[in-house]
């Protein structure tokens, strides 16, 4: 009886220490939150979503450039990587092993790693210096790099989780092999696929480094790819580093824009992985 309940007494510690530390996880997320929100919220506006930027000394303004700019270098990023991303990580789980399936993944792994400041620089030589001009093209080739390793990662281990049987049964109908992995097996696993993608779009899109040596800015809306745009981060860093108040209020807004843009991403990815669900 003493055993039971000493059994008892040492599990429900436990579960309270697995408590405080979630909770200690979980805290300093909400307090930034708060903070960003509290602070950014006021500027929120018709004039803040939908206006350009206004000199200094002149109130108002807004951050439309930056809106755009950060879409456009996120569609030109999913638009390089998806594909290839797709591609690569089917590669991986139908040729496990293979040399280059070997080379391939421990590439994929150091380029996760790699620091988003040293990509933001390979792209300014690859492109930059050889185009003679920063421009949203070689901003979303830098954050396609970085959102590749996400996508193959995903792909191939969402792929692994399927059944042999699957591919198996249509093999076993006279499907071919093209058809099989097109057909069969990627809707299978579309739930961790598309999870994948909205992480790691939700992972570049509050990236700055990178775009200070591609994007580079532009205080007008500018649509052309080959032409630098502003966007979010790199406003958000400009604006909170200079000594206007005005400016720094700009910045907290455009910082809780920025928040709750990578939120819902993050949400989406929840809810798809959810919804789309396939049990075997």
């Amino acid at each position: 009886m003493s055993n039971l309940k000493n059994r008892k007494i040492k599990n429900n510690i436990f579960k309270i220490i697995v408590i405080v530390f979630a909770m200690a996880s979980v805290v300093p997320l909400l307090i930034i939150l708060f903070y960003i929100a509290q602070k950014g919220i006021s500027s929120l506006n018709f004039d803040f979503l939908f206006h350009l930027p206004k000199p200094v000394g002149e109130p108002g303004g807004g951050i439309a450039n930056a809106i755009v700019g950060t879409l456009i270098l996120i569609a030109i990023a999913a638009v390089i990587s998806v594909p290839a991303g797709i591609a690569i990580g089917i590669y991986l789980n139908e040729f496990k092993k293979k040399k280059l399936s070997y080379f391939a993944r421990l590439c994929a792994n150091i380029l996760q790693g790699t620091p988003s400041i040293v990509i933001g620089m390979i792209a300014y030589l690859w492109i930059v210096k050889q185009t003679g001009s920063f421009s949203a093209l070689s901003g979303g080739i830098a954050l396609a790099i970085m959102m590749l390793p996400v996508i193959i990662t995903s792909t191939e281990e969402t792929l692994k989780l399927l059944p042999h049987s699957l591919k198996e049964s249509a093999f076993a109908l006279g499907i071919p092999y093209y058809s099989t992995v097109l057909r069969v097996v990627l809707p299978a696993g579309i739930n961790g696929i598309l999870t994948g993608i909205m992480l790691s779009v939700a992972r570049v899109a509050g990236e700055t480094a990178p775009l200070l040596f591609t994007a580079f800015g532009s205080p007008f809306m500018n649509l052309d790819i080959m032409e630098p745009v502003s966007s979010m981060p790199q406003m958000i860093f400009i604006y909170a580093t200079s000594p206007y108040n005005e400016f720094h209020s700009l910045a907290w807004g455009a910082s809780f824009v920025l928040i709750s843009f990578v939120l819902l991403m993050n949400i989406t990815a929840k809810l798809i992985s959810k919804r789309w669900k396939v049990e075997f």
